[in-house]
């Protein structure tokens, strides 16, 4: 049994999200089918995690089984004239057959955008959270350095997140602007449902002068979802990075 290694690039806007769902277009729903056509039979692949409706991505990474012979090229350039346009296979690698893109992942990176000056952005509105008031970046830093560690994030998961253990280690969170675009980053071993939007939701506040820098680490203390900021919207959220065995950030 070969296994097969894919990372993808999408635009998530059009998708319910990674998973297949009855209720719409999925990426994975779109990536087994571009598959099965290429090895003319049914395929069934893993992705590292489950991004949302609207979340995009720059690597996402999928693994799959197969007997099947077929060069790794056509995992790339077969997959791309049957694939939307808004999904692309960037690489397409052979590993070793305990490899599972979920289990075997050591860390992700997040890249929250957004777009911060007193007037619409057209040419943004799908990949970055629009916020018209200025935002202190400095005071999100402050903020974002409680965060930092290994702690409960209970406080900033969705209510109706089912993870295991709410315990996550966050490697790094860097608050950046580029004129008008402020960007959050976050790299963490693992990440619960919704996690990443809405810790950007309760820095946007500290941004926006609503909350004091403490109270983000009072929030993550407390653990109580309620005291946290809103979940920033879907579509300014990017998985940027996942990491495996022997694999570093820089």
């Amino acid at each position: 049994m070969r296994k097969i290694k894919l990372t993808l690039e999408y635009d998530g806007t059009d998708y319910v999200g990674w998973q297949v769902q009855p209720n719409g277009r999925s990426i994975q729903g779109e990536l087994e089918k571009a598959l099965g056509t290429i090895l003319k039979e049914p395929v069934k692949v893993t992705g590292s995690g489950r991004t949302d409706a609207g979340v995009h991505a720059l690597a996402q990474v999928a693994s799959f089984g197969t007997e099947r012979t077929v060069p790794l090229k056509a995992f790339v350039a077969g997959a791309s004239g049957l694939l939307p346009r808004d999904i692309a296979v960037v690489k397409a690698e052979e590993v070793g057959e305990s490899f599972d893109a979920r289990r075997s992942a050591r860390g992700k990176i997040y890249r929250y955008r957004i777009v911060n000056r007193p007037c619409r952005a057209p040419l943004e509105r799908r990949f970055a959270w629009e916020i018209f008031r200025p935002l202190d970046c400095e005071a999100m830093r402050r903020a974002g350095a409680a965060l930092l560690g290994r702690h409960d994030f209970s406080a900033f998961r969705a209510s109706d997140c089912e993870a295991a253990t709410t315990v996550r280690q966050v490697r790094r969170l860097a608050v950046q602007r580029a004129d008008e675009i402020v960007t959050v980053e976050i790299e963490a071993t693992a990440f619960l449902k919704h996690m990443v939007r809405n810790i950007v939701g309760t820095l946007v506040e500290v941004g926006l002068g609503r909350r004091a820098v403490e109270s983000v680490a009072e929030v993550l203390a407390c653990g109580d979802r309620g005291e946290a900021g809103v979940t920033a919207p879907a579509h300014g959220l990017c998985l940027v990075k996942v990491f495996y065995e022997g694999e570093h950030a820089t």
